[in-house]
């Protein structure tokens, strides 16, 4: 059986180039099999989506309700499907912290994988990026984490740019630093930032210093650290580079990868650096099965990303990156994907392959304004120069399907499918702000609250409800949350009450609904985590997104606002108006088929009968 798990492959996109004749593997496979609509996670977000395919349950069965979870205890915020901690005991000697023990790599969604029970059964398998599987669960066969994969410093991506303009707004941005730099004599003295040093005294960042001197006359300079030192012209990137930050003298020391890009050289000085990704050759966190995996990949296809999220949107987002330099990283991205997949399909022979792409979905992410006249970041410049960049992914893809047909005999199957669909994201719903501004949510004293800091000035004595993460809409529940008042008796009064007022939101532009479902947890989740998410899932219509500054807890002084933001498409709204796509080689019995489907599909296709806890059942067998 081979899978190849295209992220936010979208039905209509798919369906229109399919039409045009740009997408001829993938209308030969429909023609031979099936093309459906395949219903996605509520909510429809990545880590939920996919870990619904990797355990063929719901929320309430692996505990993965969005990108953000809380304590509510504490409110402390955290990644919903990885956790990582240092040793939980140490001692101190002067400045420094010597840890008794070792750090831990936990990952946090619950149930059983696809491929752990085909191990039980001894079935091949070959799993590769796979996302909400960091660190990796224990496999017999090789297995490569993906989205959920930290870079070096612990976060999703945090790239840093280096820069002489005074101008420039320095400090930190979302998923990024801005560093000011002095050219002096034609050269920039200053430091790669790394992981927090937890070995020295309030673990402040490791650093390691590097040079550039750049050429007085010409665009061009020269990059030097740690006795290596490479030139790079003006709009050049540079290759992997390896890169070693010492944490503790002799016995401290953790090594990553990065990409220098020389974005100018004068008048003004640019650099930026990536993300410093974990080092594949020498992992300090565990990112395959077996722990060589990464290391032997690496040798056969070259240094590559390990950073879950490896398209750098938010340097896009933040205007480091333009358009151009943004579409030359994502390249690089596929790239090496399909380097990975020309060296590991080969040796596939029986049981599972399965293999991920990520590019359409950052991509449509980031470039869907440049192909909506009506999104609020359109551009008709950058659209005449880039408004084809995303059909083009999808292009690759094809000939990535093109590759595999060939080896599809009458013995295997094969499947293509997406987590879910994609929408344009043209305005922001500030949920939040609607809570304050409906009296479900008071502040302390109309304090005006710091708006980076998650519910600042929240009176939590009478606050009634909140929101949190992208679709997550949550109670303040007595004897759950820390200072909880909500009698969890009128808890479902309450959150019908506010569900009816939030589906009567119109958007005063057009009057356009701009949230057309709600979704309570106790109607559609099952299993033992269905009641430690949120008490309800909100569904944005299509064009609309809960805004950034909501997610997390923050206020804004406006409920909706147009999102003039790069990231421009997105699917985190109504499940229903944002399905994934499935394909086959043979003909789909399902009418409805679902996420939750395809691991009792897996497991049907080895003549292995599914768990209990399985809410699916095979695509190929009527429902």
């Amino acid at each position: 059986m081979i899978i190849l798990g295209v992220d936010g492959l979208d039905p209509d996109l798919l369906a229109k180039y399919m039409a045009e004749g740009k997408m001829p593997n993938f209308s030969r496979l429909a023609a031979q099999g099936s093309f459906e609509k395949l219903t996605t996670s509520i909510p429809p977000q990545s880590p939920v989506a996919w870990s619904n395919l990797i355990t063929g349950m719901d929320a309430g069965g692996h505990g993965i309700f969005d990108f953000i979870h809380r304590d509510p205890k504490t409110f402390q915020l955290y990644f919903s499907t990885s956790r990582v901690e240092p040793p939980k005991h140490n001692f101190h000697l002067g400045n420094w912290v010597v840890p008794l023990g070792s750090g831990t790599a936990e990952q946090l969604r619950h149930g059983k994988a696809f491929w752990e029970i085909l191990d039980d059964h001894h079935v091949p398998n070959s799993v590769y990026r796979i996302p909400a599987n960091f660190p990796p669960i224990t496999a017999k066969g090789k297995t490569l984490s993906g989205m959920g994969t930290p870079d070096l410093r612990g976060t999703y991506g945090t790239f840093t740019f280096y820069t002489d303009d005074p101008a420039a707004a320095v400090g930190a941005v979302e998923g990024g630093e801005i560093l000011q730099v002095e050219v002096k004599n034609n050269r920039v003295a200053s430091n790669l930032v790394g992981p927090d040093n937890s070995f020295r005294k309030n673990s402040p960042p490791a650093t390691e210093p590097f040079t550039v001197d750049v050429d007085p006359l010409e665009a061009v300079a020269r990059i030097s650290f740690q006795d290596q030192q490479f030139v790079l012209k003006e709009g050049e990137w540079s290759g992997w580079v390896p890169v070693e930050f010492q944490l503790m003298p002799v016995i401290g020391n953790v090594k990553g990868i990065c990409r220098f890009y020389l974005k100018q050289a004068h008048p003004r000085f640019q650099l930026y650096v990536s993300p410093i990704n974990i080092d594949p050759e020498n992992p300090a966190l565990p990112i395959s099965t077996p722990s060589n995996y990464s290391r032997d990949l690496a040798k056969q296809i070259g240094e590559y990303h390990t950073q879950g999220i490896a398209e750098d949107t938010k340097a896009l987002t933040a205007g480091v990156l333009d358009d151009k330099e943004y579409l030359e990283q994502a390249h690089t991205v596929l790239a090496e994907h399909r380097r990975a997949f020309d060296v590991e399909f080969p040796k596939f022979h029986d049981g599972l392959f399965f293999f991920y792409f990520s590019s359409l979905d950052l991509n449509a992410h980031m470039l869907w304004r440049l192909t909506d006249p009506q999104h609020p970041a359109y551009d008709p410049a950058l659209a005449a120069q880039y408004g084809n960049a995303l059909e083009e992914f999808y292009q690759q893809i094809d000939q990535v399907l093109g590759e595999t047909l060939p080896r599809v005999d009458e013995n295997t199957t094969l499947l293509v499918l997406s987590d879910h669909g994609f929408a344009p994201y043209r305005h922001s719903f500030n949920l939040n702000t609607w809570l304050l501004n409906n009296g479900y949510i008071t502040r302390k004293g109309g304090a005006p609250g710091d708006p980076n800091e998650p519910f600042a000035d929240v009176d939590w004595s009478r606050s009634r409800a909140y929101g949190l993460g992208l679709n997550g809409l949550y109670l303040n529940v007595r004897g759950r949350e820390r200072d909880g008042i909500v009698d969890p008796n009128q808890s479902d009064a309450l959150l019908r009450e506010i569900r009816q007022k939030l589906l009567e939101v119109r958007d005063p532009k057009d009057q356009s609904q701009v949230i057309t479902r709600i979704d309570f947890a106790t109607e559609v989740y099952q299993g033992p985590y269905a009641h430690s998410g949120p008490e309800a899932l909100v569904g944005y219509n299509r064009g609309y997104r809960a805004g950034w500054k909501t997610i997390l807890g923050a206020f804004t002084p406006e409920v909706l606002e147009d999102n003039t933001n790069a990231w421009s498409g997105d699917h985190c709204m109504d499940f229903t108006k944002v399905p994934g796509v499935i394909l086959s080689n043979r003909k789909l019995a399902a009418k409805s088929p679902a996420l939750t489907d395809i691991a009792p599909t897996i497991l049907s296709q080895f003549g292995i009968a599914k768990t209990k806890d399985m809410r699916g059942q095979s695509v190929f067998e009527s429902q």
